[in-house]
């Protein structure tokens, strides 16, 4: 049986290409809104983190009617660090519309998650978005994904693919890169080109989960599509898994969710081809397959791609601890890293020989630093170590995770990132020219970036654009210099004055500004030597019978660096460590006594 009335597509793109504002449009021009309602930009991005920071982390459902057929829509996150949900989310669809920017064109996770879509045989629409851009470039970009088409051996079919010009901003797309009025063009190619699911639905159930959300009120929710057979309300079904890490056991479907527009409307029943969200099967994980009672038949489940980063997270132990977090012990630590596996495939969590350390090993910077930031804001308190990438031994080689990094920069910077990258065991794999920029592409170890986005910055005038993505793992490269410069370390606790500073401020740039509260081995700025510098920001100009202690009028500040999360991971040495509050981060040294730092620095020279 073929479902005529259904399709099932993923939009998938680099990050920033524009895939969730073209959700946006798709959805107020299908009706999904009333005319007169107020909504909000990029309305399938519902987290404070993914609205703060213009990106998808976590795969969005959504459905739309466009000429009496209904059309299931993914929102994939663009960012490499969440690839674990990209992989499985194209697991549920038929096809893919691959979003490409109509300056910049195919990107490292473009080529990632086509590669991927191609590997399953989905059919591809390729939506050349922002062609308003005054810088657009659409046929060239065409060319180049052919190319890459070609590069990732796609079919026949594959290559013939339909290119659809769009401006999703603007809500308008056409078949040449003048656009019409509307999205029918697009909405046309979906119901045209993308196939209708097809199977048998008096068929023994089949249904892979491919995503968990969770809900306080029903626990946790099985995203998935049928693949075969029909669920009802209420049914008796059979939870397996295709790795046989679990035994097969029972469990009941005690109610069930289509998605019509942004809502979850409850059914009764669902059949073949349809995605929908089933509660009440409580140990249910990505991955499982739902099945008939009398046909326990597990689907296979695409290999998620192993972490190649790792941090300790840590019980917080410093002067400050206890102050502003809700959740503070290992146990809340603990339960709550284990509770991130549910949802979080890419994800690992290990105990150590401690009960107040965990490893926890994740897809790159950015997705440990998303949770750290989610943790955070939930009221944990905690500390972290330096990120440090996850080596393995292959045919008794020791080799490293590479990353291909590209990088658009001004003409003039050229010079620049090649020295730098050259430092960091780059290797220059591509050169071309883009109008007044060079595009650069290098294959650099995982550690090599470490700290790199801030050197990237300065060197390129802050018109620099640098993407990377997980490639392979090589044989380990040498030594990578980390940091140069060491770090200015408080010398006691109290609160920082304006003189304090002022007198500490010739030896490298500030993080704190009077008046914040710091503790002795604390680190407040840093160090313009290589060594590390202690520092007493605390002291207090003496009362003379001249001047008052007061008068610090004069003293003249040089306005403090605020480290940003990612800058601050970046900044850790293998000695220090990170303190997250819900209202602070903090870098430290390991070990806070000075004294005690000294006699194990003098001990190991």
């Amino acid at each position: 049986m073929i479902c005529e009335k259904l399709r099932n597509i993923a939009i998938i793109a680099h990050v920033d290409h524009g895939k969730t504002t073209l959700v946006d449009e798709m959805l107020k021009q299908s009706g999904v809104f009333r005319e007169n309602q107020i909504v909000n930009d990029r309305v399938m991005d519902s987290n404070d983190l993914e609205r703060e920071r213009g990106i998808t982390i976590l795969a969005k459902n959504t459905a739309v009617e466009y000429k009496g057929i209904k059309i299931n829509i993914v929102d994939t996150p663009g960012h490499a660090d969440f690839g674990g949900e990209v992989e499985r989310i194209l697991k549920m669809v038929d096809g893919v519309l691959l979003l490409v920017d109509a300056f910049e064109g195919p990107m490292p996770q473009t080529r990632f998650v086509l590669q991927r879509a191609l590997e399953l045989g989905h059919k591809v629409i390729i939506v050349i978005n922002k062609i308003d851009r005054p810088d657009a470039r659409p046929n060239e970009v065409v060319d180049e994904i052919l190319e890459l088409l070609l590069d990732l051996d796609a079919t026949d079919e594959q290559l013939d693919s339909p290119v659809i010009f769009a401006s999703a901003r603007q809500g308008i797309a056409g078949l040449t890169p003048e656009c019409g009025e509307d999205l029918r063009p697009l909405f046309d190619t979906i119901v045209n080109y993308i196939d209708p699911p097809e199977g048998d639905p008096d068929a023994p159930l089949q249904m892979l989960v491919s995503s968990i959300d969770y809900n306080d009120y029903v626990g946790r929710i099985a995203v998935g599509r049928i693949e075969r057979g029909t669920i009802k309300q209420g049914q008796e079904i059979m939870l397996t898994d295709y790795h046989e890490n679990r035994p097969t056991h029972k469990a009941k479907a005690v109610n069930i969710y289509k998605f019509e527009g942004l809502t979850r409307v409850p059914v009764t029943e669902a059949s073949i081809g349809e995605i929908i969200c089933v509660s009440g099967i409580e140990d249910v994980t990505i991955g499982d397959t739902l099945c008939d009672v009398s046909t326990p038949e597990p689907l296979p489940f695409v290999k998620i791609s192993d972490p190649t980063m790792e941090m300790t997270f840590m019980v917080n132990d410093s002067p400050f601890a206890g102050r502003e977090g809700k959740f503070v012990t290992s146990r809340n630590l603990r339960d709550r890293l284990y509770k991130e596996l549910l949802k979080d495939v890419s994800l690992r969590v290990e105990d150590t020989d401690t009960t107040e350390a965990f490893r926890v090993s994740g897809r790159g910077e950015m997705h440990l630093s998303i949770l750290i930031e989610t943790m955070r804001r939930e009221g944990y308190e905690f500390q972290v170590s330096t990120p440090k990438v996850l080596f393995k031994e292959i045919d008794g080689v020791k080799c490293e995770p590479m990353e291909r990094l590209i990088v658009d920069v001004p003409d003039e910077s050229t010079g620049a990132v090649m020295s730098k990258m050259g430092i960091r065991k780059g290797e220059l794999q591509h050169m071309s020219k883009i109008g007044s920029r060079t595009r650069l592409e290098f294959l650099v170890p995982a550690r090599g970036l470490f700290g790199y986005k801030n050197e990237f910055l300065t060197d390129t005038k802050g018109e620099g654009v640098m993407n990377s993505i997980f490639d392979s793992y090589q044989p380990y490269k040498g030594d990578i210099p980390r940091r140069a410069n060491g770090s200015l370390v408080a010398y006691e606790t109290g609160e920082a004055t304006t003189y304090g500073i002022f007198n500490s401020q010739d030896s490298g740039p500030m993080f704190i500004e009077p008046q914040t509260e710091v503790y002795a081995g604390m680190i407040v700025g840093e160090s313009l030597r290589s060594n590390d510098i202690t520092v007493n920001v605390c002291k207090k100009k003496h009362m003379t019978a001249i001047r008052s202690s007061g008068h610090d009028d004069a003293l003249r500040l040089v306005p403090p660096r605020k480290l940003s999360l990612e800058q601050a991971l970046e900044f850790l040495a293998d000695d220090e460590i990170l303190e997250v509050t819900p209202k602070n981060i903090r870098l430290r040294k390991r070990i806070l006594d000075h004294s005690m730092r000294m006699k194990i620095l003098m001990r190991n020279q």
